[in-house]
């Protein structure tokens, strides 16, 4: 195990945060409040531009396969920089709407992107960085996730002033930025996380990981209506209109900014498992509240609360792999697995939910009823793994 200097701590940390900014922050979440524009705009049809935002989500699960084989054919630095390439290259191809299948690919790769570095970017920063901080790192590297949802809901607005050409051109200049920023942030690749990888694979895996893999599916499926739907909720549905819409995605990035650090925070107080048990009940409560209310007032508060818990249940599961997988090379398998597992069933959320909003004729709070329904499950889930050790094996192998 390799650390950094104290002076150079945070040059990794920042390049990660630059990561999931641009992959994640941007590349997924600024596309939602760009729905109601698109179908105004008529780029495409209403069923089209849901079905686009699904493109995104299929893309992630793709790219969360194929992280681990890029990184041991490039090297986990020369992937993620190809993979910021991608997102940034997305953009500028989404300022020109050629055709239907033109934009699905091009979100699509971005997609696979963002899946990509979401399984690589912690591990590859954290070994360098000391254990005692480790949980201040997760969290600020993905605290780009918040930052990009902030930022999208502040950046967006005044860019569709100058038309959707110039905003998605805009996104892809600010994307190129923080790629150009982050380039020669990140740490050099360690050779022996390649090495152990077939001594990791043979040993055993403690059972709650499987139990972690299926809740965090089920967590995955419950966020996804509020990230895609939220904005075209008030805007369209509630007829508060786009700068209505505008202002309750502000307040749902302020809580993806508060989301990392607050759930780190919980993490060292009370444990991952209890941490993401308390996050769960209050999760599953907002929701059922979201379909049932209209006042801004309302609508703010909950939409900070939905907002933490994207990003925010990101360094919360990583911690609780941490917690059930003691050696580093494994923790990486795992991290990478439950992945996987979250990409599925947020991909075949997206579609199942789109397909449900277009048959039904565009019923918002029947998908957040859904969604209340999905982190219950995911919640049954956790009781279910306190009947379970912590761990098969001593804690000294922690590295």
């Amino acid at each position: 195990m390799r650390t950094t200097s104290a002076t150079g701590l945070w040059l990794p940390i920042f390049a990660g945060l630059c990561a999931s900014l641009v992959s994640i922050g941007l590349a997924r979440f600024a596309y939602t409040p760009l729905i109601p524009a698109l179908i105004q705009a008529q780029w495409f049809s209403t069923h089209d531009v849901v079905y686009l935002g699904a493109a995104n989500l299929v893309g992630y699960l793709i790219g969360a396969l194929l992280g681990r084989p890029l990184a041991r054919q490039f090297g986990n630095k020369i992937a993620l920089r190809l993979m910021m390439l991608a997102v940034t290259a997305a953009f500028f191809a989404c300022a020109y709407p050629l055709s239907l299948s033109w934009f699905f690919g091009w979100r699509l790769l971005s997609g696979i992107a963002g899946g990509a570095i979401m399984v690589l970017v912690a591990a590859t920063v954290l070994p360098h960085v000391p254990a005692s901080r480790r949980g201040l790192a997760s969290g600020a590297i993905f605290l780009g996730i918040g930052l990009g949802i902030a930022g999208s809901g502040t950046i967006v607005p005044p860019l569709l002033s100058l038309g959707l050409q110039a905003t998605w051109l805009g996104l892809g200049a600010l994307s190129l930025l923080l790629t150009a920023l982050s380039w020669f942030g990140w740490p050099e690749d360690l050779p022996q996380a390649l090495a152990s990888h077939e001594v990791s694979t043979r040993q055993s895996t403690p059972p709650g990981v499987y139990l972690l893999f299926t809740q965090y599916a089920f967590m995955a499926a419950g966020l996804v209506p509020a990230m895609v739907f939220l904005v075209d909720y008030v805007a369209r549905g509630l007829g508060a209109g786009a700068h209505v819409g505008a202002l309750v995605w502000v307040m749902y990035g302020l809580g993806a900014i508060v989301g990392p650090v607050s759930y780190g925070f919980l993490a060292d107080r009370l444990g991952a498992r209890s941490s993401i048990r308390l996050v769960l009940v209050v999760q599953a409560i907002t929701l059922g509240l979201l379909a049932v209310s209209h006042s801004f007032l309302a609508l703010a508060m909950l939409a900070v609360i939905l907002g933490s818990f994207p990003p925010g249940i990101v360094p919360l599961a990583l911690a609780r792999v941490h917690e059930l997988v003691p050696d580093h090379h494994r923790q990486q398998i795992a991290w990478s697995r439950a992945t996987v597992s979250f990409a599925t069933f947020q991909a075949l959320a997206g579609f199942a939910y789109s397909a449900l909003f277009n048959a039904t004729g565009g019923h918002h709070a029947l998908l957040f009823v859904i969604a209340a329904g999905a982190i219950l499950l995911a919640l049954l889930l956790e009781q279910a793994m306190r009947w379970l050790p912590e761990t098969t094996e001593p804690r000294c192998c922690v590295t």
